[in-house]
This record gives structure tokens, C-alpha cells and sequence, in this order.
């Protein structure tokens, strides 16, 4: 349970701090006179295309919401932004949600929409494989994700499925920040410090370090790993019980963000959200696209099944990161988004 405590330690003291976060804000589409809503995202990436879809496509301003997107850059500073009411809603892995609530939160977080049913990262090798199997990273350095987190939660879920023991075989770096492995690992020079044979890259950072020469492709870990509820949106549960029909109306805007991606090509989903990827070309945004489209990524509807809520829970005890299940209905709430999907 010391990620349980870890996380209820860096809560608390934004809590008390109520300190600014140092996420910033993104383009939200259509101007709209509407309900402000503060939405925090764990990261930018185009693994969240429907959601681009719903703001670029101007679903939430054609919903009455006035949507401020902030990205938090790592799921305990977003939590940390709903908590303190930085976000009125916040939008991450819901391994957070359960954190939060085993710390004894009164007003906790509750999910109602989840995005994703696969993890959107893939594992970059140091060197071109024909044929990997995951056999190949025993006795290997790998940059992980963040421990406790979903990015390395699904690594390591894998990683026992074929048979690799994560604290044994091999040697997982999971002290680099997020989004600061792609950078370390196409920085590094062999016989330094640091020079991993693997890293796990979520887009657009894994095709940069292939474009750039520094990595390849190898495994994505959505396929291998199977279908798993990798991300969803929730809200504290004050918020929950009086802001009902702005979540609504928000959840409604999802799923017509997640329609659009279900019935329209690569190349037209990309040129939706391009607005959003300006520092990335159509073309590289193409390819991602269509690369999480090929692996089933995003659900057609936004519905969060206790099925899917048993698997993320039994994902955090094989990480060793939850000793009891907690309660579906008191975590997830699917009233929006079985609505939205009617």
C-alpha cells in the first residue's frame, strides 16, 4: 500500500497549499457562451482523439459548454487539480480514483465516461527486431512509466503474463518524469548512465523516436496486453450530485466525439484534431490515428462496466498496489453515459 500513502502524502499538501498547477491551457474549438467547465487531461496525445473530435468538431459549444482544457501532465497533479477545485472534472487513469478514495477522501472522485479499453503506449527498442518476443527484455534496462501508474501497471501485467518477473529479469527505470523518457532515451550515449535498451512511449513520442533514428517500434503494449479500462473522465462526488445536467450535456459531447471517430477515416480524424498537434504534421498524426484505430482503441460508447472495473482493480493487486477490491458503485456511475449512448 506505499503507493496508496505516497499519493495520499502529495494530495494532502496541495490540499493544504491549494498550489497552481503548472499545466497549460489548449484549444478548445468553437467559442461558447455557455456552462464554464474546467476539464484537467493527465497529458496531451492523440491516444485522446475523440475527445479532440468533441471540441474541434464544436460538440461541447453545440451542448451549451464553455470548455476550458488544462493538461496536468501525471494523474496525481490532476487529481490534486479536481481535489482542490482547481477541475471540475478530471480525466486520467481510474487507478487515481481508487487511491483517493482508500485515503479516506469524503469528497471523492467518481468516474461516469470511460475513453479508452486499451493502453496507448508501445514499447520502443534501442535497435531494429524482425520477430520480438517479450522474452527478449530479460536481463534488458527499460524506461518505464511512473510507478503506480497505469503505463507501468500494464507493462508490468504483461510482463508476467509471459512469464518475465518485472523486480527480477530485468531492470525498470521508472524515476524519469513523464513525458521526459523519449528525450532521455534518444539522449543517452552507450556506456553512459542511463543508455536503456527499451523505453515505453505513448504517441506521438514513440513514432518521433522512430523518425528521428533513435528507436523502433517493437510491441504495442494495447494489443498485447488486451482490452483494459485505461482511461476515463470523473468528478468529484459534490460536483456529481449538483452539476447533473452539465455532466450530461458533457457526456452527450463525448459521444459524439466518440461516433466520429468510429465512422470516420484516419485521414479525416486527423485533419479534426490537427488544430490541436500543431508542433506535429498531418502526416505523423495520420499514421497514429490510424495506428490505435487498427487495435480497437476507443469504446463506441462511454459506458465504464464493472467487468472492466474488476480488471483495473486486479491489474493494481498484480502490481501490488491494492490489497481489497473497493466498491463499483460507489466509484462509477454510468447514468450519463448510458444516456448518451441512447
Amino acid at each position: 500500500m506505499k503507493r496508496i500513502k505516497t499519493l495520499a502524502m502529495l494530495l494532502t499538501a496541495a490540499v493544504l497549499a491549494m498550489a497552481l498547477l503548472s499545466g497549460c491551457g489548449k484549444s478548445t474549438g468553437k467559442a461558447s457562451d455557455g456552462t464554464k467547465v474546467t476539464l484537467n487531461e493527465v497529458a496531451h496525445s492523440i491516444f485522446y482523439a475523440p475527445m479532440y473530435v468533441a471540441i474541434e468538431e464544436g460538440y461541447f459549444a453545440d451542448e451549451g459548454i464553455d470548455l476550458e482544457l488544462v493538461t496536468g501532465y501525471g494523474a496525481d497533479k490532476t487529481m490534486t487539480a479536481l481535489l482542490t477545485g482547481e477541475a471540475d472534472i478530471g480525466f486520467m487513469g481510474s487507478e487515481a480514483s481508487i487511491y483517493t478514495y482508500l485515503q479516506g477522501a469524503q469528497d471523492y472522485a467518481v468516474n461516469f465516461a470511460q475513453l479508452t479499453q486499451r493502453a496507448g503506449n508501445f514499447l520502443v527498442s534501442r535497435k531494429p527486431i524482425e520477430d520480438f518476443e517479450w522474452n527478449m527484455l530479460k536481463g534488458s534496462y527499460v524506461l518505464g512509466g511512473r510507478k503506480g501508474g497505469m503505463p507501468q501497471m500494464v507493462f508490468e501485467y504483461i510482463l508476467k503474463m509471459n512469464g518475465i518477473d518485472p523486480d527480477t529479469d530485468l531492470n525498470i527505470d521508472t524515476s524519469i518524469d513523464f513525458g521526459s523518457t523519449a528525450a532521455a532515451f534518444a539522449g543517452a550515449k552507450e556506456g553512459e548512465a542511463g543508455y536503456a535498451d527499451y523505453t515505453v512511449e505513448f504517441e506521438p513520442h514513440a513514432t518521433s523516436l522512430e523518425s528521428q533514428g533513435k528507436g523502433y517500434i517493437v510491441a504495442s503494449l494495447g494489443t498485447d496486453s488486451g482490452y483494459v479500462p485505461y482511461t476515463a473522465f470523473c468528478a468529484r462526488k459534490s460536483y456529481f450530485e449538483e452539476n447533473q445536467d452539465t455532466l450530461l450535456k458533457f457526456t452527450k459531447a463525448l459521444q459524439k466525439g466518440m461516433d466520429y471517430v468510429d465512422t470516420h477515416t484516419a485521414e479525416e480524424i486527423a485533419s479534426a484534431i490537427q488544430n490541436q498537434f500543431p508542433e506535429t504534421d498531418i502526416a505523423t498524426i495520420t499514421t497514429i490515428v490510424s495506428r490505435y484505430k487498427e487495435q480497437d482503441t476507443w469504446k463506441t460508447d462511454l459506458i465504464f462496466t464493472e467487468e472492466s472495473f474488476k480488471l483495473l482493480q486486479n491489474i493494481l493487486m498484480e502490481a501490488g498496489e491494492l490489497e481489497a477490491y473497493v466498491p463499483y458503485a460507489d466509484l462509477v456511475d454510468n447514468t450519463f453515459s448510458q444516456k448518451a449512448a441512447k
